[in-house]
């Protein structure tokens, strides 16, 4: 009987011990598929943020920067602008009512058409002038021809003859100066009207009016009416950064390309080196001066490149594997062991053949990646 309680007690106890076992092996479990969630990313120390490792560098093409040699150049914008040695104003020396308008801002005209008319009453005050001074020549002369009889008597001294020719002589004088000033402000002395015409003084283009029907306008004061401007030879004037203007020579040419017609290069002369800068921009104004055949209007937009006259080495890579970001441009170069190092460069101007100039940041015959967008797409996703 005692034996048989001995067996069943270690029976119990095995079965306890399994139990307490199976118990133990399935929270070990438990803690283990708990284990199997998702770690942080660890970065590698040696890496930098313009250090770049990819999987199969293959697929982005490198190709080698290639020695380019040309003469340094500056490219500036600029505006077309009139040439103010040949912009006419119009002037009316009459005060009084616009009465008619015959052109208008941006006509071609020619020399002698009819602008604009004026009714003036100042032309009533200048005939009255001119009637006076003929009144008063013809009693002067009068006056001098009875001197003359009178001294041929012997009646009056010799003085009095003189002082009629002078009264004469300065009678002359007024109606002389009376006419003159008619014909100054438009009108025959013999025909006389108070509607004034005006005429363009010059042939060329309105550039500025500064009246309307029915305004009125006073003699020699105040915004010129009209401004006619001689546009057969014109002006771009172009701001020039300080740093840049030892590029810049009288007397040299640039080309000109205009925004509008892209294709068509045109020649300037620089005319002129503005001598002061502009304190906000630090710039100077440089003037070319161009032959307008036509196709140049006042206020286009321009682009003039000047050219170095010494050639010198550049480097040049195609334009795709620039990528411009963050306002700086970059090229990415491959460095080894699947990686791609990001270097910052300074873009020159455009070649042919879809090339771009390179000013620093690579070397001629240094590898680059063909097309840094796509890589640049790679390290973003």
């Amino acid at each position: 009987m005692i034996r048989r309680f001995d067996v069943l007690l270690t029976l119990v106890t095995c079965l306890l011990l399994f139990v307490a076992s199976c118990e133990k092996a399935g929270r070990a479990q438990t803690k283990q598929a708990a284990d199997t969630g998702p770690h942080a990313a660890q970065v590698e120390p040696d890496m930098d943020a313009d250090h770049f490792r990819v999987q199969n560098p293959t697929l982005f093409e490198c190709t080698r920067a290639t020695l380019h040699m040309a003469a340094p150049h500056l490219r500036v914008t600029g505006v077309v602008s009139a040439d103010v040695s040949k912009q006419v104003p119009v002037v009316s020396l009459a005060s009084g009512r616009i009465l008619e308008i015959d052109a208008r801002l941006g006509d071609t005209v020619h020399k002698g058409q009819l602008l604009f008319k004026v009714q003036s009453s100042d032309v009533s005050q200048a005939y009255s002038d001119y009637r006076k001074a003929v009144s008063n020549e013809q009693l002067a002369k009068l006056q001098l021809d009875r001197a003359k009889l009178l001294f041929a008597h012997g009646a009056v001294p010799k003085s009095s003859v003189d002082a009629g020719e002078n009264a004469e002589a300065n009678a002359l004088v007024d109606i002389e100066t009376a006419r003159e000033h008619l014909r100054i402000l438009g009108t025959d002395p013999d025909h006389p009207t108070a509607i004034i015409p005006i005429y363009a003084p010059v042939s060329g283009v309105i550039t500025d009016q500064q009246i309307t029907a029915a305004a009125g306008i006073q003699a020699l004061s105040g915004p010129n009416p009209f401004t006619v401007s001689d546009v057969s030879r014109v002006w771009i004037l172009c701001d020039v950064y300080e740093n840049d203007l030892r590029q810049v020579r009288l007397g040299e040419y640039a080309d000109i390309h205009l925004n509008a017609y892209p294709d068509l290069n045109l020649k300037g002369r620089v005319g002129n080196i503005g001598e002061v800068l502009d304190p906000a921009i630090r710039s100077a104004k440089v003037r070319l001066e161009v032959e307008n055949n036509g196709i140049l209007r006042l206020g286009m937009f321009a682009t003039a490149v000047f050219h170095g006259l010494q050639t010198e080495r550049h480097v040049s890579i195609p334009a795709s594997a620039i990528l411009h970001l963050r306002d700086r441009d970059w090229v990415y170069t491959p460095s080894g062991n699947n990686t791609f190092r990001r270097v910052e460069v300074v873009a020159g101007a455009m070649l042919p053949d879809n090339m771009q100039e390179i000013a620093s940041g690579v070397a001629p015959g240094m590898q680059v990646v063909k097309d840094a967008l796509v890589l640049q797409n790679t390290v973003e996703q």
